[in-house]
């Protein structure tokens, strides 16, 4: 039995796995961020549920961990941020556990489970409120013992301008302190953002998606200046790492009409041509954190 986890900013979710089809979900845990003890009480907490001891723990985390120093990297908890927290959880809950990215986790499952099903190369994309991805290869992570690849959000790759007619673009400041990341324009936030820039009005990504589904011309102009600055930096990424399926994860994949579009562009602009489609969503639409985190407890392998 394995315990695993999908651990965010606002909550801790846990579930009990006796293999990686068959999660049993446990209660969830509000995520203490400020308190390393009472972050550890509320795993034993959910641990306590399970009703037995498990063979281990299996961790779904926001936050990236450094595969040289162990230590991981998590803005959004910071009470976890900068500690060896493998190490520190093995030893507050004396259990083996395995921790990976929460993108990473998310393309493990679809790899395993989900749309990657027969496919050696998987990349999973997440368009949520920021942009991340996951790089699955032969079953396996490239992230298996922690790492960067995948996050193809951060790093100066949105182009100057964008839609066509093509508009200029600004080079929006990221979180992670350079300009011109895809994260700046690639989620929800950065959606809405466009839709700011071009219109001057302040709209939710669903309102602006719903607008444009409805034929409004303002959110038909922003969806185009957006599809067209995400497409040649994942069509890049599809490129790099030969990936033959991309599923997405994150709330913009909601919208199938989005990731359609999406799938049209990018396959426009790759050098390997596709008939089938490339960019799908996701098909883990329930926990896939958790059920990636099952497939690392139990191995690592997708299949």
């Amino acid at each position: 039995m394995i315990v695993c986890f999908d651990i965010g900013g606002s909550a801790i979710k846990g579930a009990i796995t006796h293999s990686p089809e068959g999660i049993f979900p446990l209660p969830r845990r509000t995520t203490p961020l400020t308190d390393f003890r009472r972050f550890v009480e509320a795993m034993e907490a959910v641990l306590d549920e399970a009703g037995g001891l498990p063979d281990g723990i299996a961790i779904s985390i926001t936050g990236v961990i450094d595969p040289e120093t162990r230590r991981i990297k998590c803005a959004n908890i910071p009470c976890i941020d900068g500690r060896e927290l493998a190490a520190e959880l093995e030893a507050a809950l004396h259990l083996p556990v395995k921790i990976a990215n929460d993108a990473d986790c998310f393309a493990l499952a679809e790899a395993g489970i989900g749309a990657g099903r027969g496919h050696r190369i998987v990349f999973g994309a997440i368009l949520g409120t920021g942009v991340g991805g996951g790089l699955v290869v032969d079953g396996r992570l490239i992230n298996a013992d922690g790492g960067f690849a995948g996050e193809w959000g951060h790093g100066p790759a949105v182009a100057s301008e964008g839609g066509h007619p093509p508009i200029a673009i600004p080079a929006y400041p990221c979180g992670c302190g350079q300009s011109r990341c895809v994260d700046t324009v690639g989620g929800a936030r950065g959606l809405e953002r466009l839709h700011e820039t071009i219109h001057g009005k302040t709209l939710s990504s669903q309102e602006i998606i719903a607008a444009w589904q409805d034929g409004d011309a303002a959110a038909a102009r922003s969806i185009d200046v957006f599809v067209d600055l995400l497409s040649s930096p994942l069509a890049l990424v599809i490129n790099i790492t030969g990936a033959t399926i991309v599923p997405v994860g994150g709330g913009l994949s909601n919208s199938e009409a989005l990731i359609a579009e999406i799938d049209r562009t990018v396959r426009a602009r790759i050098l390997r041509r596709f008939d089938r489609p490339l960019v799908v969503s996701g098909e883990c639409r329930v926990e896939p954190g958790l059920i990636g985190a099952a497939l690392l407890g139990f191995g690592g392998k997708a299949s």
